[in-house]
């Protein structure tokens, strides 16, 4: 934590972004969202299958649109990215506000993903990852912290700003945050931190500058093996929460209990992502992915043969930790194997391909839902999986030490 300190207070209006941009970005993810799925399907007369469509609608244009653009945090520059990105998120919220009709719903849905689980994150750790290379998993774990924090905090206070306001005026009140808050203080802390005045950093010959763009990531045979350890956590987690009515009944657990649970998964997630940074900065990101899918498999198996009160603390715990160190590890990965050059460009596919992973796992759980799958099937289905992709690997681990 010293180590943690220490590096703030050097770096902290450039971290100080990073962390602000990620947590502005909650506004597009899926649990911020979801206590609003009511009240719209109640507003325009739609039912849950209907709203659930849209959703994934919206979320699959967002991610084809970022796989197309996201790369222009290559060319432009940051200062000009945060205004454009803030003010397209602040517009998503006033539509949100004013919703009538079901095609204003996706249009609306589509801007929020595209800006706010999207383009906004991205910019921001595209920037944390080409600014640090000795401190890299520090700077990124910092940032990605954003949405531990959002998720442990935003809840109360969405619920509050319903019971006060309601919830369209509530969306009034997120556009303001993003204009008044968010934008002048984004724009200051990168003009504080002399982003664009200083060169980017020129990487060392043997960790970066050898990819030039998508095309040299995907020739590579290490890039196929390791996609699934970095798709796993928001494919499982975003399945497992989407479809938590299934898990609830399967196990007979309370709403209340899982939502204690939630407790749990906040603390981990924001702790392992913490305790990922300095790690990767100790013995870098490619020696750790070997161990990624680990906690993530765990949870699985105590899914599979656990229905005690005290599992949902224990699988929430490693759902939490799972995702958290991933999200570290992962983006620290890219930079060591393909470099920084193209990082933009390969982020945003990366974000591409897991924004279509957390549109398809609702989908394909809700499918063997409906063909009768029971929580032990599920879950040991799932957990094969998961051992498969522990197994995949391998040998891109293997190479990675031979060098």
């Amino acid at each position: 934590m010293t180590n943690y300190l220490s590096f703030i207070r050097l770096q902290w209006p450039l971290i100080t972004f990073g962390f602000l941009s990620v947590f502005w970005g909650n506004i597009g993810q899926s649990f911020f969202l979801s206590w609003f799925g009511a009240d719209i399907q109640r507003e325009l007369s739609i039912s849950a299958a209907q709203y659930g469509l849209y959703y994934a609608v919206g979320t699959l244009a967002s991610s084809a649109v970022i796989m197309i653009i996201g790369g222009m945090v290559d060319k432009y520059p940051p200062r000009l990215l945060i205004v454009i990105l803030a003010v397209f998120l602040a517009l998503a919220c006033v539509l949100m506000a004013q919703l009538s009709s079901v095609l204003m719903l996706c249009v609306t849905l589509f801007l929020l993903r595209l800006c706010g689980q999207g383009l906004l994150p991205h910019t921001a750790q595209t920037i944390m990852i080409r600014s640090f290379e000795k401190q890299r998993g520090k700077a990124i774990s910092l940032a990605s912290s954003g949405v531990a924090v959002g998720e442990a905090i935003l809840p109360s206070i969405i619920i509050a700003l319903i019971a006060w306001l309601g919830w369209r005026h509530s969306w009034y009140v997120f556009a303001a945050s993003v204009l008044v808050l968010y934008l002048p203080l984004g724009y200051w802390l990168l003009v504080k931190s002399a982003l664009q005045k200083a060169p980017v950093r020129k990487a060392k010959k043997e960790e970066a500058g050898d990819a030039s763009g998508r095309r040299d990531v995907l020739k590579d045979w290490r890039f196929w093996l390791i996609l699934p350890t970095s798709l796993a956590a928001p494919f499982l987690v975003t399945g497992v929460f989407i479809q938590q009515n299934f898990l609830l009944e399967q196990k007979m657990w309370s709403s209340a209990l899982l939502a204690s649970g939630f407790i749990a998964y906040g603390v981990s997630h924001w702790f392992s992502a913490m305790v990922a940074g300095s790690l990767v900065d100790k013995f870098s990101a490619k020696s750790l992915l070997l161990y990624l899918p680990m906690p993530l498999l765990a949870a699985l198996i105590i899914l599979v043969i656990f229905d005690g009160a005290w599992s949902v603390f224990v699988f929430m715990t490693l759902f939490g930790t799972g995702i958290g160190a991933l999200n570290t590890v992962i983006n620290a990965a890219w930079a060591e194997i393909y470099g920084t050059k193209a990082i933009g460009s390969i982020r945003a596919m990366m974000t591409s391909l897991m924004i279509f992973a957390t549109a398809a796992s609702p989908l394909l759980f809700g499918l063997m839902i409906e063909q009768g799958w029971n929580d032990t099937q599920l879950f040991g289905l799932l957990a094969w999986g998961m051992l498969l992709v522990s197994i995949l690997n391998v040998p891109a681990y293997l190479s990675f030490k031979k060098r």
